[in-house]
C-alpha cells in the first residue's frame, strides 16, 4: 500500500470570480468576502461531475435509459408507513423538539436492543432522531472538532463526500485511507503513522461500506477501539446499509461490536442509521444516532441550535417503521434475488463479486481492455443508454497510489430486478465489444 498523506481540494466551481454571481452583495463591502473560505475547499458532487461528464453525450436512439448511478432506493414505500403517515398529519400543526418524542426514542432502543442484542439503552440519553443520517453525519463533525488544533478527520477512501465536507467546514483537514482489496476493501489503519492518529479528532468509519460494500470484523473494531482510547478521538459509524445483506448472519454494528468487548459505556463512539434503505423512504428524512450519552449531550446542544427537530408526522411513521421486522425482510430478499442473478453475469466480463452487503457493485472495468472508469461509464452511456458511476469520483488521489476508485465503477442494483437483469445484459454485450 503507498504512503498516506492528506489531501486539499482545489475545485474550480467556487473560483472567486464567480463569486459576485452567487453572492451579488459582496462588493457593498470592499475588502470582505462575506463568504466562508472553507466552501473553496469542497469538491463537486460526485453526481455533478457525472452530470458533466454525460453533458454532451447523445444516448443511443431505441435505448431506454437505466440508470444505476444513484443509490436511490426504487422498492416501493410500504403501504402501512404511508397510511401512519397519513393518520398523523395533525403533527404538522406542532411544533417538534429536537429530542423527539419518548415512543420514537423507545421504538428506536428497541429495535436496536433486537437487531444487535444490546442490553437495554436508556432512551433519553443515548438515542437521538436525526433527520437522516445524512444530515447529523455532517452535523456531528461541527459539534465534535476543535478547529484551533490543527484537526484531522480520518476518512475511508472511497468515500460517502460528506465526510470531507463535515471535515472542511468544521476547520478540519480530512486524512484519507484507502480501501484495501487484499482485506477486502477493509481500510489498513495499521498504516497509518503515529503523528497523524494524535492529530485525529473524528473517524468517520462506513459498515457495510460505501461503494465497496465491505462489513468491519470484530478484530477490526478491536483496533480502532484501541487506537481511539489512546488517542481520544470520536468514532462516527455510518450503518444505513446494514440491513441490506446477503449472508444468514447480519453485519456486525458498532454497538455491537462494543457491547462484545466489554465497552457498555460505548465511550466516543456514536452510530447512526437511518429508515431509507431498510424502509425504502429516503423523502422521510428518518435516522438516529446511538451511543455515548455524553457525546449525544452536546449534541442535541447544538442540534437545538441548528434546528435539526423531526416532524411528528414522520416521528409517528418512523415508530411503525421501527417496530416491523416483515418488510425489511421482504426488501432484503428482493435485493438478493437481484444480486444473485446480476452478479454472475457481470462476473463474465469484469472483475466484481458479491459484496458482505449493501446495494451497490464496486467493479474493477480494465479486466480485459485498458480503459479508465470514465471512459467506461461515457461509452456505456453513449452506446447502450446504461449510467454508471465512475469510481474514481468517490475516490481521492494518494501519493504513490494514486485514486483506489480509478477503473472501477460503482452500479447501484436499486431498481427491479427485470430492469437490473436487462442493465447487466447490455454491461456485458458493451464490455465484450471493447476487447474485440
Amino acid at each position: 500500500m503507498g504512503a498516506l498523506r492528506t489531501v486539499v481540494a482545489k475545485p474550480s466551481h467556487l473560483h472567486p470570480a464567480s463569486h459576485s454571481v452567487l453572492y451579488p452583495f459582496i462588493d457593498r463591502f470592499p475588502g470582505k468576502s462575506n463568504v466562508n473560505p472553507h466552501l473553496a475547499q469542497l469538491q463537486p458532487y460526485p453526481f455533478e461531475k457525472l452530470k458533466q461528464l454525460l453533458a454532451d453525450v447523445p444516448p443511443v436512439a431505441g435505448l431506454r435509459p437505466i440508470s444505476l448511478g444513484i443509490g436511490e432506493p426504487k422498492h416501493p414505500t410500504p403501504v402501512f408507513i404511508k397510511q401512519a403517515l397519513t393518520d398523523n398529519l395533525n403533527g404538522l400543526a406542532v411544533y417538534p423538539t429536537t429530542a423527539g418524542s419518548d415512543a420514537l426514542r423507545g421504538a428506536i432502543a428497541g429495535w436496536l436492543e433486537r437487531r444487535y442484542g444490546l442490553p437495554a439503552l436508556d432512551p433519553a440519553t443515548q438515542i437521538l432522531p436525526v433527520n437522516g443520517s445524512r444530515e447529523a453525519l455532517f452535523a456531528l463533525a461541527q459539534a465534535v472538532i476543535d478547529p484551533t488544533a490543527g484537526a484531522l478527520v480520518l476518512c475511508p477512501n472511497p468515500l460517502y463526500q460528506i465526510y470531507e465536507g463535515a471535515a472542511y467546514l468544521a476547520g478540519a483537514t480530512p486524512y484519507f485511507v484507502d480501501a484495501d482489496p487484499a482485506r477486502n476493501f477493509a481500510p489498513d489503519y495499521s498504516a497509518v503513522p503515529a503523528e497523524v492518529w494524535s492529530r485525529v479528532q473524528l473517524l468517520y468509519v462506513c459498515s457495510p461500506g460505501n461503494p465497496t460494500g465491505a462489513v468491519l470484523s470484530l478484530d477490526d473494531w478491536r483496533e480502532l477501539f484501541a487506537l481511539s482510547d489512546r488517542y481520544g478521538f470520536v468514532i462516527a459509524a455510518d450503518e444505513c446499509y446494514s440491513e441490506i445483506y446477503f449472508k444468514a448472519e447480519p453485519p456486525l454494528g458498532s454497538l455491537e461490536a462494543a457491547h462484545r468487548l466489554g465497552r457498555t459505556d460505548y465511550r466516543r463512539l456514536v452510530a447512526f442509521s437511518s429508515l431509507s434503505k431498510r424502509s425504502n423512504v429516503p423523502g422521510m428524512r428518518s435516522g438516529f444516532v446511538a451511543g455515548d450519552a455524553a457525546i449525544l449531550k452536546n449534541f442535541l446542544l447544538y442540534r437545538t441550535y441548528h434546528g435539526g427537530a423531526m416532524s411528528p408526522s414522520v416521528q409517528q411513521a418512523s415508530i411503525a417503521a421501527w417496530n416491523d421486522e416483515r418488510h425489511v425482510i421482504d426488501n432484503r430478499t428482493k435485493y438478493t434475488a437481484k444480486f444473485s442473478q446480476v452478479t454472475p453475469l457481470l462476473q463474465e466480463v469484469m472483475d466484481v463479486a458479491l459484496p458482505d452487503a449493501g446495494f451497490y457493485l464496486w467493479a474493477k472495468v480494465d479486466k480485459y481492455v485498458a480503459i479508465t472508469d470514465t471512459e467506461y461509464a461515457r461509452r456505456l452511456y453513449a452506446e447502450y443508454n446504461v449510467t454508471v458511476l465512475p469510481g474514481s469520483y468517490l475516490g481521492r488521489d494518494q501519493a504513490g497510489a494514486g485514486n483506489p476508485g480509478r477503473s472501477r465503477i460503482r452500479m447501484a442494483l436499486v431498481a427491479e430486478v427485470e430492469e437490473c437483469l436487462e442493465a447487466a445484459h447490455r454491461i456485458v454485450a458493451f464490455s465484450r465489444s471493447l476487447a474485440v
